[in-house]
């Protein structure tokens, strides 16, 4: 059985401030959800939400996504950023496709097993697609949990065991209530309980919060650097990729080479890109999306 001290303000704050996403909509398929959990790795809501739009109209079950090449899924991802995710999708499709009759499976382990799927991933899709109990710990959990429970600013960079076995004593016993538990946590992290300048007057557990009834200590682990992009080899990818998506099949290496000055980083990328298969050498000297 749970004993969570938060939970009925937690929902309760939910049930009035939740976003009004599409994919939380009561018919949103499981297909849908595993797309839009993909998609929302390491990419905010607000460039999500066009991307996961035109990629489920034009692909609403994993089956029409299968039959296309899988370089479509990376031209379709566009800009979202990690296109190594759209050859996952595309993977994870087939894989649904031929193994699954073509449904999302609902069963966790199954899950775990689909190709770029993740326990994190697993867990999400199963509790939020088919209503299941499972403990769902992304960033914003963390966060939510370390201030509320441990009293620090900042979880582990690394996720622990007990910050695991922390998120599972807090699941509500029934399945339903503790998959919207599992969403409720995480927008309250995402709105409220942000990682910088948290909104805590309008916290509904701030009065239970560890980490504010301490005076909200500062962070005193080791430093936590963001991500870069300008200059890097993320950005001349991007690049690279861009030409490709935009070209209406195979390019010459001309083309590519004049998104970038600096010759040794850009052939760097180009040859990352090729091992990660987001990028086809051909035979006469052209590249091209994946087939």
């Amino acid at each position: 059985m749970s004993d969570n001290p938060y939970s009925t303000a937690v929902l309760a704050w939910y049930e009035a401030h939740a976003r009004d996403l599409p994919w939380r909509h009561p018919d949103a398929s499981p297909w849908s959800v595993l797309v839009s959990e993909i998609m929302l790795q390491q990419t905010p809501v607000v460039r999500v939400l066009p991307a996961w739009k035109a990629w489920t109209e034009r692909w609403p079950t994993p089956a029409d996504l299968a039959k296309e090449p899988s370089g479509e899924a990376v031209r379709m991802w566009n800009r979202l950023g990690y296109p190594r995710r759209a050859l996952r999708l595309h993977a994870c499709a087939k894989a649904i496709t031929e193994e699954h009759g073509g449904q999302v499976p609902d069963d966790h382990a199954t899950l775990l097993s689909l190709p770029g799927v993740g326990t994190y991933t697993a867990a999400a899709v199963a509790s939020f697609a088919f209503g299941q109990r499972h403990a769902i710990l992304d960033t914003n959990v963390r966060r939510v949990l370390a201030r509320a429970e441990s009293g620090i600013e900042y979880p582990p960079k690394t996720q622990t065991k007990a910050e695991t076995a922390l998120a599972e004593s807090l699941l509500p016993p029934e399945p339903s209530v503790a998959a919207r538990w599992g969403v409720a946590v995480m927008e309250l992290g995402a709105l409220v309980c942000t990682a910088r300048n948290p909104a805590c007057a309008d916290c509904p557990i701030a009065g239970q919060c560890a980490w504010k009834l301490a005076g909200k200590p500062p962070y005193d682990g080791p430093p936590r650097r963001g991500q870069t992009y300008a200059g890097t080899d993320r950005q001349v990818r991007g690049r690279l990729l861009a030409v490709l998506r935009d070209a209406v099949g195979p390019v010459p290496k001309t083309a590519l080479d004049t998104v970038w000055d600096d010759h040794i980083q850009r052939e760097r990328a180009l040859d990352a890109l090729v091992v990660d298969g987001l990028v086809d050498p051909l035979d006469d000297g052209r590249y091209a999306l994946p087939s």
